[in-house]
């Protein structure tokens, strides 16, 4: 499956694992070395935790630099009028009106106003642009959307 990201999710991850490998990984050594020192490791239970702890830590760091290596960086191309991952949607639905930015699923977060676009939504409005109407199918029946803007 193809990832994509947009230049800022990018720099947010960046920071992200440079945080985890500098701060995170000195914690952690700093919490093993602790635990060590209560010693008989077989019954330590704070070393089994923290050693846990430093295997999702490094799981972590692994899945971020794997994903940076991978994913594709997009960005949206200026006035096309076409949405896309990286454009920001207004859209209408009834009186009702919503704002978000298209995606990659990697970078999804509703509350920031950011959907991926493999969600229903971000599928329906991928490739349309201002004045195109688009149905979703929720739990609760159709929803139609009606695209106000494309940035």
């Amino acid at each position: 499956m193809e990832k994509f990201l947009t230049p800022e999710g990018f720099k947010k991850l960046k920071k992200e694992l440079q945080h985890l490998k500098e701060v995170k990984r000195k914690d952690m050594a700093q919490r093993l070395k602790k635990s060590i020192s209560y010693g008989d490791l077989s019954e330590n239970s704070e070393y089994q935790e923290a050693k846990e702890a430093q295997g999702f830590l490094e799981g972590k760091i692994v899945e971020l630099e794997e994903l940076m290596t991978s994913a594709e960086i997009i960005s949206p191309k200026k006035n096309s009028g076409v949405a896309q991952i990286g454009s920001t949607i207004l859209v209408s639905s009834g009186l009702r009106k919503e704002k978000f930015r298209i995606v990659g699923a990697e970078e999804a977060n509703p509350v920031e106003g950011k959907i991926s676009a493999d969600s229903p939504l971000g599928k329906a409005v991928l490739n349309q642009s201002s004045g195109a109407k688009v149905e979703i199918k929720t739990p609760d029946g159709k929803v139609l959307y009606k695209i106000i803007k494309v940035e």
